[in-house]
């Protein structure tokens, strides 16, 4: 018999914002599905989400969701390579 495992794939995004808007942004990414935790941070980029979703697919519509946040300007994802 042959098992089927899920695999989740998993990923970061990197959000620019501007400082000021950082912290809501995070508060309204926690709230969409697949949204695993989310922080604001000091550097290149000004928030952190981190995405889990069942495929490639699913990880894309829940980083269009968070783009179209208000006050995103720009994002970069990684996604997991394992």
């Amino acid at each position: 018999m042959l098992w089927r495992c899920r695999i989740m794939v998993r990923g970061v995004m990197l959000v620019k914002a501007g400082y000021a808007a950082a912290l809501e942004i995070c508060q309204a990414a926690l709230k969409i599905k697949g949204v695993v935790d989310a922080y604001p941070v000091f550097g290149r980029f000004d928030a952190v989400v981190f995405i889990k979703a069942e495929d490639v697919k699913g990880l894309k519509k829940t980083a269009l969701k968070i783009l179209a946040l208000k006050g995103v300007r720009s994002t970069e994802t990684l996604i997991e390579a394992a």
